[in-house]
């Protein structure tokens, strides 16, 4: 198996810079970051990046990372979405040294925006939003200044009173930044700075009837906090000059943060766009937001993804200042590759076939005989030690470990052919039983005894091994097949809508046979059922299982390819 090693992560353009400032004293030698998710729905692995990033680099030069919920938009925010978030940081390996939210500092936003008003670079806009939109212009068109962009300072401060106070509607009123209409960076035309909502918000209750945008919540929530670094991805670049603008006309008392920005993380075969996930799950197409099929970070934990994998693949595609799409299969081998060190490996039949051994003996009371035999848990690991699995006269293998008329190339059970049972016989099939539309129900077989351990005496070989249940102490498994949630490697390239790729047949159930160690497995443990691929076991659905990934290395089947 192809391992991906990640690099040591001594440098790069973000670290580069973060150490010259401490060189230069800019914070004192100080670095502290934020990651600042909004409380509207599940993390997704793009957030793992970001995640990866803020915590990291806090981590990599002995400085602090708050977590801070950026609950500005009440309609859609939710307490169970924050408390997901918190636990999804948690999951990934890190805690915060504090955890903030941006109406912690609603006060302290609305006394600047005051100030601003007060040195005339804000006014209160009455027209509707689709007027303040048109009016924007464009790249290349000029902006149109709006009617109310010079009226009095006292009558805007009464205005935004007013707005605060509960006393005009939704949307009769914005609060705006005067800044240039004519700036060839569209975000600095006039930016609204707040919009009426009357909405009950999670935290703050009905107190307020005004939330600040983004933009005039981010950057003074982290002058308060003394963030150094505000770290956010590359559709934000555009953003820095109104980041800079906000912060530069405010009485701070200490240096202002940078606004960096690094490329987001892109995958093939997924969309992370909040709108679209959370269409995904009120359309009732998935399961909720950690069915195992979602990006996010709670489905890849109930799919059985071990946090320290996607650590090692956020840290291996490292940051840069160019986005790219990587290959899903890539963050797949990391995955694998984890697993193959640290899961146990069991026995599972998922579609399974009875197969008879007709000369296995009887106890002397006419019971059939159980044979145990001990099977290494984990190869990988020698001290994870052996289990005792039960072999009996009557088994389940795989139906596709079985041809009645074998195709070329095909070395599994086949009439008159020779196969090994995974550590138990050598097995050599001699009939079989059909039902009425010709389907094989049942295969008959006779083991050599003399091969138990599954070699033979007379050292003859074999060329296929299979793994089997005893149908005797068999235990009833569901077990969940994935595919890809988007069929097509860039989802709506080809029609401009995502959702025309999706997958109707993304998951398949399986009602399976597995051995009798398998009803052992702790909820949320990841195994290998052996020759099949790794599973997890679900945390709320004792004995259903989900694949988390397959044996086969794509990846490195991939990297052959582009390589000849």
């Amino acid at each position: 198996m192809t391992e991906a090693v990640p690099p040591t992560p001594t440098s790069d353009f973000v670290r580069d810079e973060i150490r010259v400032d401490i060189e230069a004293g800019t914070y004192g030698g100080r670095v502290q970051t934020r990651f600042p998710p909004e409380p509207n729905g599940h993390l997704h692995i793009g957030h793992a990046k970001a995640i990866c990033v803020d915590f990291g680099i806090a981590d990599d030069f002995d400085g602090r990372c708050n977590l801070r919920l950026d609950d500005t938009n009440p309609d859609v925010e939710e307490v169970e979405f924050v408390d997901s978030i918190q636990e999804d940081i948690a999951w990934l390996g890190y805690e915060p040294a504090s955890v903030r939210f941006a109406s912690d500092y609603f006060e302290q936003l609305y006394a600047w925006a005051e100030r601003l008003v007060e040195q005339g670079k804000a006014y209160v806009d009455e027209q509707d939003g689709e007027t303040i939109s048109a009016q924007r212009g464009g790249y290349g068109k000029p902006g149109i200044e709006s009617p109310y962009r010079d009226r009095p300072v006292e009558e805007n401060l009464t205005e935004l009173r007013r707005m605060r106070a509960g006393e005009y509607p939704d949307g009769s009123r914005v609060l705006r930044a005067k800044i240039d209409m004519q700036s060839e960076n569209m975000q600095l035309r006039d930016p609204v700075m707040y919009r009426i909502r009357h909405s009950h918000h999670h935290r703050t209750g009905d107190t307020w009837f005004i939330y600040p945008t983004y933009d005039w919540a981010h950057g003074q929530s982290d002058a308060v906090e003394g963030v150094t670094h505000s770290l956010c991805t590359l559709e934000f670049r555009s953003n820095r000059p109104l980041y800079d603008w906000y912060l530069a006309h405010l009485p701070l008392e200490q240096t202002a943060p940078k606004q960096r920005e690094f490329a987001r993380l892109e995958l093939t075969h997924t969309v992370t766009s909040k709108r679209r996930l959370r269409a995904l799950v009120e359309d009732g197409i998935v399961d909720g937001w950690d069915d195992p099929r979602m990006p996010t970070l709670s489905g890849l934990r109930r799919r059985g993804y071990p946090p320290a994998a996607i650590r090692e693949f956020c840290a291996y595609i490292g940051l840069t200042r160019t986005n790219s799409r990587h290959d899903i299969e890539l963050l797949e081998s990391f995955v694998r590759t984890h697993l193959n060190r640290t899961s146990q490996r069991r026995m599972a039949v998922l579609r399974p076939l009875e197969v008879v051994v007709d000369n296995w003996p009887s106890n002397d009371d006419g019971t059939p005989y159980v044979d145990h035999f001990d099977v290494v848990n984990n190869p990988e690991n020698p001290d994870d030690g052996t289990r005792s699995v039960p072999f009996t006269g009557r088994l389940f293998i795989e139906r596709d470990d079985f041809a009645e008329v074998p195709p070329p190339k095909f070395f599994r059970l086949s009439p008159g052919r020779e196969v090994r049972l995974r550590g138990a016989y050598l097995v050599t099939c001699t009939d079989v039983e059909k039902n009425d539309a010709g389907e094989v129900t049942r295969v008959h077989v006779t083991m050599d005894p003399e091969s138990r351990g599954g070699t033979a005496p007379d050292g003859r070989k074999v060329k296929s091994t299979m793994h089997w249940v005893s149908a005797e102490h068999a235990v009833d498994a569901r077990v969940a097949l994935y595919e890809r949630l988007f069929s097509a490697p860039i989802p709506g390239e080809r029609t401009g809508d995502a959702m025309d790729d999706l997958d109707p047949a993304s998951v398949e159930l399986l009602d399976a046979k597995v051995e009798p160690a398998l009803a052992d497995t702790a909820p949320g443990e990841v195994v290998q059922f052996e020759r099949l691929g790794y599973f997890a076991h679900d945390p709320r659905t004792p004995m259903l299982f989900h694949r988390t990934v397959g044996l086969r290395d794509e990846w490195a089947n991939i990297q052959k390819r582009a390589a000849r």
